[in-house]
């Protein structure tokens, strides 16, 4: 997990270009898409261990100097397009540092081992009864 993601979000790289899209004549004149970059590897808030993983699991969008890139043109307002940069942010960076719990096997109840014991024998008697000549 993100210690603190304010110092994250400080640690990134926001640009902003001219968006396509909805917006009318307002799309022509004014820089509505954001762009975050952010540099995984020289990342002070993050731990090395974090880092590998950030990379392995996000290497489709890291490019090859080591930064990872997310834009939004969605909304309306720069603003709004940054907020929603900033979460994407937040989400991939979570969904990426999630470890899955182990699972602990369980042994076969003795209801299900007889369940399959049984259908094993109604389907080869279904089987020999085929087989037989008339």
């Amino acid at each position: 997990m993100i210690a603190d993601i304010d110092k994250l979000i400080d640690e990134c790289t926001f640009t902003t270009v001219r968006s396509s899209g909805s917006g009318g004549q307002n799309v022509n004149k004014v820089e509505t898409k954001v762009l975050l970059s952010f540099d995984v590897l020289n990342s002070q808030v993050l731990s090395e261990e974090q880092k590998s993983i950030i990379s392995k699991k996000l290497k489709n969008r890291i490019n090859k100097d080591g930064i990872l890139q997310i834009s939004s043109d969605v909304e309306r307002s720069q603003i709004m397009n940054k907020k929603a940069v900033v979460a994407k942010l937040e989400k991939l960076l979570t969904k990426a540092l999630h470890v899955d719990e182990k699972r602990i096997a369980t042994k076969r109840t003795l209801k299900s081992i007889q369940k399959r014991l049984d259908d094993k024998k109604r389907q080869a008697e279904k089987k020999r009864l085929r087989s037989e000549d008339f």
